[in-house]
C-alpha cells in the first residue's frame, strides 16, 4: 500500500566521509563509507500521512499504550499510563545540563495530541508527525512498502552532493542572512522568537530544499534511522542492559537508535546539531514533540 504525498527522490550512490572531526565527540572519527543509490522521501512523514496509515491499519502507537510494569521495576503504577514527553519553555534562564527542566512527562500526549489532552493536529496536517517511537516509524514504513534509512544514507542525502561542508547548504550558517532551517531562534529554553514565524514544528517544505531537492533534512524534527546507536563511528553497538529503569527519570532504558538532523529545539548555546554530521541517541520507546521520521527505498 502506498502512503502519503511525499515524492521519492532518487539519491545517487557515492563515497561518504561520514562524521566530523570538529563537532561533538560522538560524530567522530570520520569514516569512509560507500553508499549505494537509493530513494528517500522528499520530506518527513506528515500528520496527514500518518493519519492515513492509522485509518487503514488501526495501528496504536507506543505512546498510546500503557507501559508494561515489568519494564519499569519499582515505578509507581499510577505513573504507568499512556503518554509521552512534551517540551515546555522555562520562565527564564536555567542550568542547561538538566534537560528535565524543559521536558515533562505528559499523560495523554500522543501523535494525535502532541502536547497532551486539549491539543490536536487539525491545523497541523502538513507538519511532520511527532510523538512516534521507533516501532511506530518502522510499522509505517513497512505499510508503505518502504524502510527507514540507514545513518550513512541519511547523512549522504542530507549533504545534498556537497563534500565536507559544515551545513547541508554550505559552510555559512545563514548565507546572505537567509534562515535555512527551522531551528531555535532566541535564548534556549525560555525565549523562542520563532523561525520564520514558527515556534514549534513548521509545515514541511517551509525552508529551502538541499542540493538533492530534499526538504527539512535539517531542523524541524529529528528523524529516526535504522541504525543502532554507537558512541563513536566504527564501533559495534553496545549491549543493552536487561533491566530497565523508569522512563520518567530518564535512567536506563531499552535499545537505542541513531537519530539525525536536529530539530526546532536546536540552539547554538545548547545543541548545535543542525548539521549533516551531527547525530543523537534515542531509546526505541522515545516519543517526543520534536522527533519524527521519513522513509527510504
Amino acid at each position: 500500500m502506498t502512503a502519503g504525498a511525499a515524492a521519492m527522490i532518487g539519491i545517487p550512490g557515492g563515497r561518504l566521509l561520514m562524521g566530523s572531526a570538529d563537532g561533538y565527540p560522538e560524530e567522530g572519527p570520520v569514516v569512509e563509507i560507500e553508499v549505494a543509490a537509493f530513494e528517500l522521501e522528499e520530506h518527513p512523514v506528515t500528520n496527514a500521512d500518518f493519519l492515513r496509515f492509522v485509518a487503514d491499519t488501526g495501528y496504536t502507537t507506543v505512546a498510546e499504550l500503557a507501559p508494561d510494569p515489568a519494564d519499569f521495576p519499582g515505578a509507581d503504577p499510577a505513573t504507568l499510563v499512556p503518554g509521552a514527553l512534551v517540551f515546555t519553555t522555562t520562565p527564564g534562564p536555567v542550568d542547561l545540563r538538566d534537560w528535565r527542566q524543559w521536558w515533562r512527562w505528559q499523560p495523554g500526549a500522543s501523535w494525535r495530541a502532541p502536547e497532551g489532552p486539549g491539543s490536536g493536529i487539525a491545523d497541523r496536517m502538513s507538519h511532520p508527525v511527532v510523538q512516534v517511537a521507533y516501532a511506530d516509524a518502522a510499522a509505517y514504513a513497512e505499510w508503505a512498502g518502504k524502510r527507514l534509512p540507514t545513518e550513512a544514507e541519511w547523512e549522504w542525502a542530507a549533504r545534498g552532493g556537497l563534500v565536507g561542508a559544515r551545513y547541508a547548504w554550505g559552510d555559512e550558517l545563514r548565507p546572505a542572512g537567509e534562515l535555512m532551517a527551522n531551528t531555535w531562534q532566541g535564548a534556549f529554553p525560555y525565549r523562542n522568537d520563532g523561525a520564520a514565524g514558527w515556534t514549534g514544528t513548521s509545515p514541511v517544505g517551509s525552508f529551502a530544499a538541499n542540493g538533492y531537492g530534499l526538504k527539512d533534512m535539517i531542523g524541524n524534527v529529528w528523524e529516526w534511522t535504522a541504525d543502532p546507536w554507537t558512541p563513536r563511528h566504527g564501533m559495534r553497538p553496545t549491549v543493552q542492559p536487561e533491566a530497565r529503569a523508569t522512563l520518567l527519570d530518564g535512567a536506563g532504558g531499552p535499545a537505542r537508535r541513531v537519530t539525525k538532523g536536529g530539530s526546532h529545539l536546536c540552539a547554538p548555546e545548547y545543541c548545535m546539531r543542525y548539521r549533516p554530521a551531527a547525530r543523537s541517541s534515542q531509546t526505541e520507546d522515545s516519543a517526543t514533540t520534536h522527533l519524527g521520521f521519513r522513509c527510504a527505498r
